[in-house]
């Protein structure tokens, strides 16, 4: 029944290039400006992630990006950092307001977890709940792999949700926690709505048992 329901990607073992954003206190107005929130659907939101600092010009809704001005200097737009599924980031990443679009733009462009010394607590609790996996790990433990990272372009980084570990070139970095409850969910792709699904049955059977006690109600 749970691949019946599920409307979140699950998350198991993941390996792909890492893109280092060397920047403390990323705030989510940083990771999608506020005149991309004029919708309530989870896609779309990729193409402007991080938008002040990919482009050289403002952006919106309703301009194409194809005809902007690309910023060659920031990272997301060099190859092979282009095509990254792991980003590196600094302490207190996602502080700001808690817009959760900050995670849905982070997923669309492809994304599938972020590694830093520590979170915003609002996007950490939002990215659980959206498929994106945040791994906080001890600050010098980041500077490792962003040293790595400098070294090596385009290195590849292994991310193991069952064991709970990160590892290079097959080397295991470092181990990492997370709450019990949310690695099931993420491991079965279970966001609120597919977890409430679960229990469709009983509470079909709770609804009908209160249009009969209670008929006036409906």
């Amino acid at each position: 029944m749970i691949s019946e329901i599920n409307t979140m990607q699950a998350f198991t073992q993941h390996s792909g290039i890492v893109a280092p954003l060397d920047r403390p206190n990323v705030d989510t107005d940083a990771i999608i400006p506020k005149q991309f929130l004029k919708s309530i659907k989870r896609s779309g939101f990729g193409p402007n992630a991080f938008d002040d600092w990919r482009y050289l010009d403002e952006g919106g809704p309703e301009i194409e990006n194809a005809g902007r001005k690309v910023n060659p200097e920031f990272i997301l737009n060099q190859s092979p950092y282009d095509k990254s599924t792991i980003l590196l980031a600094r302490e207190n990443f996602g502080c700001g307001s808690s817009r959760e679009h900050a995670v849905w733009a982070l997923d669309d462009f492809g994304f599938r977890a972020v590694i830093a010394p520590s979170f915003a607590d609002i996007f950490f609790n939002n990215s659980f709940k959206n498929g994106l996996l945040p791994i906080v790990l001890d600050a010098d433990v980041v500077d490792d792999l962003f040293q790595r990272v400098s070294a090596t372009s385009g290195l590849q980084i292994a991310i193991d949700l069952k064991a709970q570990t990160v590892n290079v070139e097959g080397e295991k970095i470092a181990s990492f926690e997370i709450d019990a409850f949310r690695k099931h969910c993420l491991l079965n792709g279970l966001d609120d709505i597919a977890l409430t699904l679960q229990h469709a049955d009983e509470i079909k059977i709770y609804e009908d048992k209160r249009k009969q006690a209670a008929p006036w109600l409906y």
